[in-house]
């Protein structure tokens, strides 16, 4: 590749956002990514190494990726989390035609805040809203037979992230087959990737073990698996645990012990930061002691946020469908201005927008989230519920969920690392 590629547009564009007066916006921002730490897919030779882009040198030293290879990728570490608001590109003469801008917590998964498909070199300044450590371009189309080539990439912020402190979580439910090794034993995987996003801890939405959940059966397969973050684990019950031929959730007990009874029962409480999270036992949501309780619990509570999980979903898409049994329940936290609910048994993925338990769409709703994909053999989508957004059959993973003081994400990573839905950033009401 030539090292005096200049083209006339690419110095007048440089020389114009280098020259432009800042905004009264831009003077409110601080650059953020000037001498962190940066990493790339590839690069042209070691004079054009991923650092090069974040050197505030804009005329001589630039990144370039290897010629003619489609993806690249250039990202930044910035240190902690921050709120990023703008990313500015300078494009050398290679530049991206297809390009998204991701941002990610701890660069193993990614969510795209930006993305074209007719850039056309010179300088990018893109407005963007997100919370993040890692900031990276991501490209997949050439805009020249070349590489790609940044002469600077700048990440500009408010600072850091007024959400809070963040952490996340990892669930799942409908997990593990009676199988210990082979390609088509997926809690083997769906445990691999619980371990690669290393969350702060884990939740399982019922039906940990099939088929009747005894205990040596949560010994030969859940423990090889999912077992090792048992100690991380806040597990709920499913319907398979009650198929016990030692009694309803004897396997399920002993297996976990007080790691699911911390309050003694099957159905219990914690927090994390500004979030109150509640694991309940819906083989029993016919029992007024536990609605009782989730009552007395939600009116106790002085966190901001609130977030529940069990294993019958009240909306469904799939073959069981919805289940009315849940319906007392959400309602008492929908009144209390509940968040998330989290569900397995159908063994599917789906994610639903806010809404209340008459299945009506409220942006003060609640947002659902199906999540039984964690290793049980796939059921099919057989009929459409209002207010369901995505809904993925078939897909083995695990549902990555992201959580600050005020704000949830969450997206569902699949057992080949790839993110295969992410949803809107939602604000605790």
């Amino acid at each position: 590749m030539s090292r005096a590629r200049w083209s006339l547009l690419a110095i007048l564009s440089l020389l114009v956002a280098l020259l432009t007066p800042a905004t009264a916006q831009s003077a409110a921002e601080t650059l953020l990514s000037q001498g962190k730490p940066a990493a790339s897919s590839s690069k042209e030779g070691s004079s054009y190494s991923s650092g090069k882009a974040f050197d505030g040198n804009f005329t001589s030293t630039r990144w370039a990726s290897l010629e003619g290879q489609d993806p690249q990728w250039i990202r930044v570490d910035l240190g902690s989390t921050q709120q990023i608001s703008r990313v500015k590109l300078f494009w050398e003469v290679a530049y991206g035609k297809a390009y998204q801008i991701q941002v990610s917590p701890d660069a193993a998964s990614w969510t795209t805040v930006y993305s074209t498909t007719t850039g056309d070199g010179g300088t990018d300044d893109l407005t963007v809203s997100a919370s993040a450590r890692y900031v990276r371009m991501y490209g997949t189309q050439r805009g020249t037979p070349y590489g790609y080539s940044l002469w600077e990439m700048q990440v500009f912020g408010g600072g850091p992230d007024p959400g809070g402190p963040s952490f996340t979580v990892a669930a799942a439910g409908d997990i593990a087959q009676q199988c210990s090794s082979g390609s088509s034993c997926m809690h083997l995987k769906t445990a691999t990737l619980v371990e690669q996003l290393n969350p702060e801890f884990v939740i399982t939405m019922g039906d940990n073990q099939y088929d009747d959940a005894l205990l040596s059966d949560f010994r030969n397969y859940y423990d090889k698996s999912w077992g090792r973050f048992k100690a991380k684990t806040k597990p709920s019950p499913g319907n398979h645990e009650t198929y016990d031929p030692a009694g309803p959730l004897a396997g399920y007990k002993s297996y976990f012990g007080s790691i699911a009874y911390p309050q003694g029962k099957s159905y219990y409480s914690y927090d994390r930061g500004a979030w109150h999270f509640i694991a309940l036992d819906s083989n029993s949501f016919d029992s007024q002691a536990q609605l009782d309780w989730l009552s007395a619990d939600l009116a106790a509570t002085t966190k901001r946020c609130v977030a529940a999980y069990w294993h019958h979903p009240l909306f469904s898409s799939g073959e069981h469908g919805n289940d009315p049994v849940s319906r007392p329940v959400w309602q008492r936290l929908y009144a209390a201005g509940a968040e998330l609910v989290l569900n397995g048994h159908d063994h599917h993925y789906e994610r639903f927008a806010p809404q209340n338990p008459d299945a009506q769409a409220d942006p003060n709703g609640i947002v659902e989230i199906l999540g039984g994909m964690g290793g049980a053999s796939p059921y099919n989508i057989e009929n459409v519920q209002p207010n369901s957004q995505k809904r993925l059959s078939g897909t083995y993973g695990v549902v990555k969920l992201s959580f600050t003081d005020t704000t949830f994400t969450s997206q569902l990573v699949g057992v080949d690392g790839a993110v295969k839905d992410t949803s809107p950033t939602y604000t605790c009401h």
